[in-house]
């Protein structure tokens, strides 16, 4: 099953983002989980993040936001797991 986990960062995080970016990415290639993932702009500044999962229930989408290391780093000042359906693409 696959749920978006929709991310918010914190007011003027830019730096705590680009500290924690490579951490993050390898966390996305060592669980082997990640469907597409990608970080929302405002004026072309990254602001959150969008990250689809492949996970065998909620909690287990929850357990692999809250060890990302962006959430680790406190990047976040909201995060959001939702059930998620491709239907095109």
């Amino acid at each position: 099953m696959y749920f978006a986990v929709i991310c918010r960062d914190k007011p003027g995080a830019l730096q705590t983002r680009m500290d924690n970016r490579e951490k993050h990415l390898a966390y996305i290639e060592e669980t082997g989980v990640v469907f597409m993932a990608g970080p929302f702009l405002e004026n072309d500044q990254m602001v959150g993040s969008l990250v689809i999962v492949e996970a065998e229930s909620l909690e287990a989408a929850q357990d692999w936001a809250a060890n990302d290391p962006y959430a680790k780093a406190g990047l976040f000042e909201d995060v959001q797991v939702k059930a998620w359906k491709k239907v095109i693409g």
